[in-house]
């Protein structure tokens, strides 16, 4: 199938492990110019030499996203590199999942105030774009209660909620927002590597809550990301797509 993506121009944050990093490389593999961003400047630099590779135009900043001033920056100076922004991922999150203030505050910081900046800072680009399409990376933590802290399962909820927002409001315009909720997702230097490592209890308990017996692989959840942020699927909008092996119970309506 073809995705349609060929020479369009897409913004990833978070992209160097993981998740992002297997988005934006399947985003070159379809032909997609990428910029791409994360906290550490060495690892962006790597991966722009792998997305090169592709044949395909590849930028990237070490940025860090709670920093409104550098996020729109980076937003603004990819956009004059590449010539515009058609599809922007929202792919980084804090991670916060204690019990206590500061999850709080680095959810809010991070998991939505990067989101809602990202967004506001590619809109005059995106309202340009006969592709726009936004998706921002949610969590099967916001459909459920789960092992994690309250801050982290609210705001991932959240995220679905702006998202779906954001496809009614945007419709008219021709952009579209979705979400993504990941199931447990396995991948080196990733928080699950670590679990495993530091804590094989609840490795072994998350697990075993997984029908399909394993963890998503990073590509796993990617491919979705790419296909719905696509061109090829031009009327989904307002959708949380869960890739999750089953591991959510309850139905979604």
């Amino acid at each position: 199938m073809d995705l349609g993506l060929n020479g369009l121009n897409v913004l990833i944050t978070g992209a160097t492990k993981g998740i992002g990093r297997s988005c934006a490389e399947i985003f070159a593999a379809e032909g997609a110019n990428i910029a791409i961003c994360a906290r550490d400047s060495s690892g962006v630099t790597h991966t722009i030499d792998a997305l090169q590779a592709y044949g395909v135009k590849a930028i990237g900043r070490g940025v860090d996203v709670a920093d409104k001033h550098a996020l729109s920056s980076w937003v603004r100076d990819s956009a004059a590199v590449l010539g515009g922004i058609d599809i922007i991922v929202a792919n980084v999150s804090a991670l916060a999942v204690g019990d206590d203030e500061a999850a709080w505050e680095a959810g809010f910081g991070v998991d939505i105030m990067h989101s809602v900046r990202f967004v506001n800072a590619a809109m005059p680009f995106l309202e340009k774009s006969k592709a726009a399409s936004i998706t921002l990376i949610s969590s099967v933590s916001g459909r459920e209660i789960d092992f994690t802290g309250p801050a982290y399962g609210a705001f991932k909820a959240a995220l679905v909620h702006y998202a779906q927002g954001q496809a009614i409001k945007l419709a008219p315009k021709g952009i579209r927002a979705n979400t993504v909720s990941p199931g447990n997702t396995y991948f080196e230097g990733g928080i699950w590597e670590n679990i495993e490592q530091n804590n094989n209890a609840l490795f072994a308990d998350a697990l075993g809550m997984i029908p399909m017996d394993r963890m998503a692989k990073p590509e796993e959840i990617a491919r979705g990301v790419v296909f719905l942020s696509s061109p090829a699927s031009s009327f989904t909008t307002g959708t949380n797509l869960v890739i999750d092996g089953a591991l959510t119970k309850g139905v979604q309506l």
